[in-house]
């Protein structure tokens, strides 16, 4: 046996190298220097990670305070006090903004060169690739509906500030952002529009700076979302006759492009069949906040081997229906993405929603006068009816056997409440998830939950566990992630009291 921490030799007296043995304690006496050697090295170590702490510590508090600062000194807390946060503007769709939540964080750009095929997301023919040569897909053009107020997120989300304005993902890009980015290979800022009210077109301007300004279309008020697919098809329509759309909310979180990409890809094979074709999420539990897709028979489609006929659309159902759903293994969550031929929608709508029909076609055939345009909004818009495209069309529809669903298991989240929102942030064990600077809130025995430290002071909790604290300049919301659903009563209250400023 040998030491290599001690070239000492034996004490006189003892047992020479000769021997070819050592005494039980002289090899005791050179383990214990070995242990008493590596513990202080063990000690130096722990002292430098200590110190690498706090330096990076520092240097994170001197960069966020060098993102939050603008060039007059003054800070987006009092700047930005009511309306939420922001996400600066971003010098191009692949470029990531600094963000008030965390520092910028990069991820690869989206016009990488794409593999010779794709496989297709899901379903008995997972094993066979879903061939797309480019990502480009000709014709087809990408509709991204910019509506409501995320009342379920308030305070954070505000009217004048929806959730899709805002990076809840923790990488620098906003919701609508990172739809923008991940729906850009398939259509070009040519064939990419988006539809928004008047209150939010400056802000979407200053996010999408690539957006063409023809590519927006303002909805003078909501009238929910057949109106405004409907009034995008029409455009559309009237620009390319052939055209194929898609309708992908602002406001949803997807993981897994590739896989979404492939399932887009997909639905388009089958809306050149002249189908009204949704996309079906896996369900990865039985949710009571997701709408229900039942599957039909498979349509035997070469090019969309997963493709199904729309047995039924489903409602929220309760947590027993819905784990009903689930073990029957035919049910699929409803996202609320549509892909068809212009022409086909608008058909459908002149079947089931004349009126609603004739007011939008009026609208389209004078939308590129402006003067025009400007009129035919002020006499038809308010007379439109109010309705969501599910009910419009799509329900109707799949009873006779004109809708299809394509399959998919990419990870989808309408990110509805702030319970969501927490199962979408990285955390520590039994600790809560912070959306902002950690560094503000200090917690003991706490756990699950979520903290937004939106004001700048210190947020400090003790023995709570699976609350939600929003902490704004202008006000301060505390519920529990299990009553997150009825943040929306709030609001309500709130409009009722006189507090509109805050909403």
């Amino acid at each position: 046996m040998s030491f290599p921490y001690s070239s000492a030799a034996p004490p006189a007296g003892q047992a020479s190298s000769s021997d070819n043995a050592l005494p039980v304690e002289y090899m005791f006496s050179q383990i214990m220097g070995a242990v008493q050697k590596s513990q202080a090295e063990i000690s130096d170590l722990r002292q430098e990670c200590a110190d690498l702490r706090l330096a990076n510590a520092s240097l994170e508090r001197q960069i966020r305070e060098g993102f939050q600062q603008n060039g007059n000194g003054n800070y987006y807390a009092s700047s930005r006090m009511g309306s939420g946060f922001v996400t600066p503007v971003p010098g191009s769709p692949q470029l990531r903004a600094k963000t008030p939540f965390l520092s910028p964080h990069s991820i690869p750009s989206l016009v990488a060169t794409p593999p010779s095929h794709f496989p297709s997301p899901l379903g008995d023919n997972a094993v066979a690739p879903f061939q797309l040569g480019a990502r480009d897909i000709p014709g087809f053009y990408v509709v991204i509906p910019a509506g409501g107020a995320g009342t379920r997120l308030w305070p954070l989300s505000r009217e004048e500030h929806p959730k899709f304005l805002l990076d809840l993902t923790l990488k620098g890009r906003s919701l609508i952002q990172a739809t923008w980015d991940r729906l850009l290979p398939l259509s070009s800022p040519l064939r990419t529009t988006v539809v928004a009210g008047p209150g939010h077109v400056k802000s979407i301007r200053e996010q999408l700076p690539d957006l063409l300004p023809h590519n927006l279309i303002c909805e003078p008020g909501p009238k929910d979302s057949m109106a405004a697919i409907g009034l995008a098809a029409a455009v559309l329509a009237k620009r390319d006759p052939n055209a194929v759309i898609g309708s992908f909310a602002a406001d949803h979180m997807i993981s897994g492009d590739d896989a979404f990409l492939s399932a887009v890809a997909e639905a388009v094979e089958v809306a050149k069949k002249d189908y009204l074709v949704t996309i079906g999420i896996a369900p990865s539990h039985p949710s009571t906040g997701f709408g229900y897709i039942r599957l039909g028979n498979k349509l035997n489609i070469k090019e969309a081997p997963n493709a199904r006929l729309v047995s039924s659309f489903k409602e929220k159902p309760d947590a027993r229906t819905a784990a009903a759903y689930i073990g029957t293994g035919n049910y699929r969550w409803n996202a609320g993405m549509f892909v068809t031929k212009a022409t086909v929608l608008l058909d459908l709508l002149k079947d089931y929603k004349p009126e609603l029909h004739d007011g939008l076609q009026k609208i389209a055939a004078v939308w590129h006068d402006e003067a025009l345009r400007q009129a035919a909004l002020n006499e038809i818009w308010p007379e439109l009816e109010k309705i969501p495209i599910d009910n419009a069309v799509a329900e109707p529809a799949a009873a006779e056997g004109k809708v299809a669903v394509v399959p998919a298991t990419f990870g989808w989240d309408d990110v509805g409440d702030f319970s969501s929102l927490a199962d979408l942030l990285p955390a520590e064990s039994n600790q809560p998830r912070v959306l902002g600077d950690s560094c503000l809130v200090l917690t003991e025995q706490v756990a699950g939950g979520i903290v937004v430290p939106g004001s700048g002071r210190l947020i400090t909790c003790l023995g709570v566990d699976d609350l939600v604290i929003v902490d704004m300049p202008d006000t301060l919301l505390v519920t529990t992630r299990a009553r997150s659903q009825e943040v929306k009563r709030l609001v309500k209250k709130c409009r009722d009291a006189g507090w509109k400023q805050l909403l």
